[in-house]
């Protein structure tokens, strides 16, 4: 398993200065789970369940859950997940948090494009300030991730995305970003 070096390949994911979002239909369980919350957004179908069966033979989780899994949907909940190892529907996992939305099964690719085409048309450099913004400020102190954010915006506005934006707000128009 540590020649196996999983952590380093699912770090390209996570460390992705994209959003990147996980498509999941059927059962994101064990590792599946673990790298869907590699993601940024997490689109699930309606048949999706999610879950760390770890215990139920005699392992933990190894690719982040208890630190990913924890941070999304809170102590209590993810240590009913670790500890019980049953999953919960997709329904259940938007309402604690582990997926940003749920559709029909059949559509779970089409909206996971998109929700891409729509990111991708607007400007990424405030797309990947947002993402360093959110990652990093759910490692540090309250005071370090807002000090973060200020100069991340601070910076946004000498940018022609920010002056793009705001002349096509004032001119009535959608934006066109570069």
């Amino acid at each position: 398993m540590i020649a196996r070096d999983l952590d380093r390949l699912w770090a390209a994911v996570a460390g992705c200065r994209k959003p990147v979002i996980a498509a999941v239909r059927g059962h994101a369980l064990g590792g599946g789970c673990e790298l869907a919350m590699h993601a940024d957004l997490i689109v699930a179908g309606v048949g999706a369940r999610f879950g760390r069966p770890g215990i139920l033979i005699g392992l933990m989780p190894g690719g982040g859950a208890t630190q990913r899994l924890t941070r999304a949907v809170g102590k209590f909940r993810a240590m009913r997940l670790l500890f019980t190892g049953e999953p919960v529907d997709a329904r259940s996992a938007f309402d604690m948090g582990l997926a940003s939305e749920v559709v029909a099964d059949a559509e779970v690719d089409a909206r996971a494009l998109a929700i891409a085409s729509r990111i991708a048309a607007l400007p990424a450099l405030v797309a990947r300030f947002i993402k360093e913004a959110v990652i990093a400020g759910m490692n540090v102190p309250l005071d370090a991730g807002l000090q973060l954010e200020r100069k991340s915006f601070q910076l946004l506005f000498s940018t022609p995305e920010k002056t793009e934006g705001i002349r096509a707000r004032l001119e009535r128009r959608a934006p066109r970003f570069y």
